[in-house]
């Protein structure tokens, strides 16, 4: 079962390369750790979040796109309503530490 207080991930499109992720959150939530097996892109379109990264908190608010790195573990505190699109490779995965 999902977790109330965790940001919400969820398929938005697929091409013959590249698809994307919605991401939905409410202020107060967080994502725990997690990395993407490749590159992703993410593009905020509302709100304003802290993305914690081994090199430091990078905050991420409307407008903003970020390039995280692949196999970088990283987790997502959400300061005000958040809606992003997350776009990777296809056979990228996201896989959140046990």
């Amino acid at each position: 079962m999902e977790s109330p207080n965790k940001p919400e991930m969820s398929p938005l499109s697929k091409g013959e390369t590249f698809k994307t992720l919605n991401i939905t959150a409410k202020a107060g939530m967080e994502m725990p750790l997690y990395h993407s097996t490749l590159e992703a892109v993410i593009v905020v379109l509302k709100g304003e979040s802290v993305l914690k990264m081994p090199d430091g908190n990078h905050k991420l608010s409307k407008n903003a796109t970020f390039i995280i790195p692949a196999m970088v573990e990283h987790s997502l505190k959400i300061n005000e309503d958040f809606h992003a699109i997350a776009i990777m490779e296809n056979s990228s995965a996201i896989e959140f530490k046990r």
